[in-house]
C-alpha cells in the first residue's frame, strides 16, 4: 500500500510540474486574460480536468506561478548577516539573479507584467512575506554601513538597481536581441554578469572579490 501511495505522489508531483511549466509559458505569451485553462491543459498534454484537480481556478494557478517566480530569486543573500563580506554577498546575489534571467526568462516576464498591472494578484504573499524579506535585507545593508563595510548608501535604491540591472536581461530580451542582432548565449550572460557586478560594486566603493567566479 505504501508503494502505491508513493507512486501516486510521484505522478502528482510530475503532473503539477508539467502544469506549472505550461502555465508559465502560456501566461508569458498571452497574459492572464488571454490564457484559458484549456490552453494550459493542451500545452501540458493533460486533460483540463487534471489541471483543475491540482489548481481549482486559473487565478489559483496564476498565483502559484508568481509565487514560484519569487522563490526562484531566493539566494544566499537571504541569510547574509553583518559579519559577511558585502562585496562577496552582492556579487553572488547579482550572479544568481542573472542566472535566473538566463534560465527562466518567461517567469521573470510574467512577474514584470503583474507588477506593471498593479500587482493585484500578489497582495497577500507579496505584501507580507516579500515585504518582510525586503525589511530584513535593508537591515543587513544598513548594518554594513554602520560597520564601515559600505559607504553611506540607501539600501532600498541599491536593491532596485540590482533588480533592474539583472531582470532587464529577461524582461527586455527582445530589445537586447534586436540591438545585438542575435540572442545572448551563456557566454554572453557570463560577460554581462561580470560587467554588472563590476558596475554595482564600483558604485558602492567595493572591489570585485578575487574569489568571485561566474
Amino acid at each position: 500500500m505504501m508503494k502505491v501511495k508513493s507512486a501516486d505522489a510521484g505522478v502528482g508531483a510530475m503532473n503539477r510540474r508539467k502544469i506549472l511549466q505550461a502555465a508559465e509559458k502560456c501566461f508569458a505569451q498571452f497574459g492572464f486574460k488571454g490564457t484559458a485553462v484549456q490552453k494550459i491543459a493542451d500545452e501540458a498534454g493533460l486533460p483540463k480536468t487534471n489541471v483543475l484537480y491540482y489548481f481549482k481556478t486559473k487565478q489559483e494557478l496564476y498565483v502559484a506561478v508568481l509565487e514560484e517566480t519569487l522563490s526562484l530569486w531566493n539566494s544566499r543573500f537571504d541569510k547574509a548577516t553583518v559579519e559577511d563580506d558585502p562585496a562577496e554577498v552582492l556579487a553572488n546575489y547579482i550572479a544568481e539573479k542573472m542566472e535566473v534571467s538566463r534560465t527562466h526568462p518567461m517567469a521573470s516576464k510574467i512577474f514584470a507584467m503583474e507588477i506593471i498591472n498593479g500587482a493585484q494578484n500578489l497582495s497577500g504573499y507579496f505584501d507580507e512575506e516579500h515585504a518582510l524579506w525586503m525589511k530584513g535585507r535593508l537591515a543587513v545593508i544598513e548594518a554594513w554601513v554602520q560597520a564601515g563595510k559600505l559607504p553611506p548608501i540607501e539600501g532600498e535604491y541599491l536593491l532596485y538597481t540590482i533588480w533592474a540591472s539583472t531582470q532587464h536581461y529577461a524582461d527586455f530580451s527582445a530589445q537586447i536581441t534586436r540591438l545585438r542582432g542575435k540572442k545572448m548565449t551563456k557566454a554572453d550572460f557570463e560577460d554581462a554578469t561580470k560587467q554588472v557586478v563590476k558596475l554595482v560594486l564600483g558604485g558602492c566603493g567595493l572591489a570585485v572579490p578575487e574569489s568571485f567566479e561566474v
